[in-house]
């Protein structure tokens, strides 16, 4: 799905600078979560941390909690920002969940999913485009 122009930096500035990546991580996940509150998802928090790992954000749709990876890619002529979690970062990502819920008393009283959200750069100027996938790694709870 296609959107106008709401990129975050007009740089033409290579990312790798840790500062300079930060920030462009934070806007990508500002832009994830006004398209994702478009659908009707609540934000929560953004950028939980804990010793295991971090969290992009978190949502609520309905009265199931949302844990969302954010990938952002200038461009995906070689692999999808979604693809791009490998099986470790997924574990990663369930731990901290689980330690999340286990730090707010939600553990086995809340549905939860972990969605991953990825965007990119489209080839035609201007536009940037949303890969939502739902419940795309398995929480077992």
């Amino acid at each position: 799905m296609s959107q106008p122009n709401d990129s975050p930096t007009k740089t033409h500035q290579s990312a790798t600078a840790p500062t300079l990546r930060r920030q462009t991580g934070v806007a990508y996940e500002q832009l994830a979560a006004s398209y994702l509150q478009r659908f009707g998802l609540q934000l929560i928090s953004s950028n939980y941390n804990c010793r295991l790992g971090e969290i992009d954000l978190i949502m609520r749709e309905g009265s199931t909690l949302v844990f969302v990876e954010v990938r952002y890619r200038l461009r995906s002529d070689f692999i999808s920002p979604v693809i791009s979690i490998n099986a470790r970062k997924q574990q990663k990502l369930l731990r901290t969940a689980q330690v999340y819920l286990k730090h707010h008393n939600l553990t086995d009283t809340v549905p939860c999913r972990i969605d991953l959200i990825g965007i990119t750069r489209c080839k035609s100027a201007g536009t940037l485009q949303y890969e939502w996938i739902k419940n795309a790694i398995q929480t077992h709870s």
